[in-house]
């Protein structure tokens, strides 16, 4: 791999997990700056980073000053990519390295294509349009103001939501891949990062993984819930079986409502222009605070 073209005094490294912090450090000094608030923790990198299929130091590099990261890149596979400067080392040629380091780590693993997100307007997203990069969809940002109910609606006749067992895991992980993959173009993910990433993930508890069953006992739709920065609840995946649409609001109101009785006081979510669901989510009272571009590149 080519040596990043970095200024003097600044040096390059694979990364490893014990890089976590720092990476988290830059990525939310970078949120910070670009949009008003931090919106990453540690442990989403973290479970990310423990995924079975995932070779950190060979899908990473750092930049840092001295001891220092002061800035990182990675290709996690796929046309997906993601990276942050340090806004105090912006503006020195660093982000340009790094989206150059990003195609070539790409182009080696057998891509056509690689992009990451970026606020829309950022420091980030002008670069990557002045690269020649183009916007593949946008994702928002939704929150449900403090206070505010999203109408319940309640589930059809012999169905039930409750928390997943481990038995249900494999039904989980079947019904989420199998919704997204109607419209995300990727490989299916392996059933064992699946579980690092959500059951494994740090902090992980039973009622962040929710399920819908049918009559027949059969899981037909999940949630996936978190609580962040302790008074938030976010919902982090929702899904239906294709055969099962109309039972979103239903699980939102539960996913909101678990969270809650786990002391947060808001509630938020993210969703593309891929899925189509932006306007499901403003009808119950959802509001957006963010728009993240995706912006890609031809190899």
């Amino acid at each position: 791999m080519t040596e990043l073209d970095l200024p003097a005094g600044l040096t390059s490294r694979p990364l490893a997990m014990s890089d976590a912090t720092a990476v988290y450090e830059v990525m939310a000094a970078q949120e910070q700056e670009d949009v008003g608030k931090v919106a990453i923790e540690e442990a989403d990198i973290l479970a990310d980073w423990q995924r079975p299929s995932y070779d950190v130091s060979a899908g990473t590099v750092g930049v840092l000053d001295g001891d220092r990261l002061v800035a990182y890149a990675e290709h996690m596979g796929g046309d997906k990519g993601d990276a942050a400067v340090h806004p105090a080392y912006r503006g020195r040629g660093i982000g340009t390295a790094l989206a150059r380091w990003m195609q070539e780590r790409a182009r080696a693993a057998g891509a056509t294509v690689v992009g990451m997100p970026v606020p829309q307007g950022s420091a980030g997203d002008r670069l990557l349009a002045a690269l020649g990069y183009r916007v593949r969809w946008e994702t928002w940002e939704l929150y449900l103001p403090e206070g505010a109910e999203i109408p319940a609606r309640p589930l059809p006749e012999g169905y039930a939501l409750r928390e997943a067992t481990p038995d249900d895991h494999p039904a989980c992980w079947s019904v989420l891949e199998d919704a997204f993959l109607e419209w995300a173009v990727r490989d299916r993910e392996p059933y064992d990062d699946f579980l690092a990433s959500v059951v494994g993930r740090q902090g992980f508890e039973p009622w962040h993984l929710r399920v819908v069953t049918d009559p027949a006992g059969e899981v037909v739709g999940v949630t996936n819930v978190l609580l962040f920065g302790g008074d938030e609840g976010y919902v982090n995946k929702v899904a239906t079986r294709a055969d099962q649409r109309g039972l979103g609001q239903a699980m939102l109101v539960d996913a909101f409502a678990a969270a809650r009785s786990h002391g947060a006081t808001r509630s938020g979510l993210a969703t593309d222009s891929r899925t189509g669901a932006l306007s499901l989510y403003e009808k119950v009272g959802m509001q957006v605070t963010s728009t993240w571009l995706n912006r890609a590149i031809d190899l």
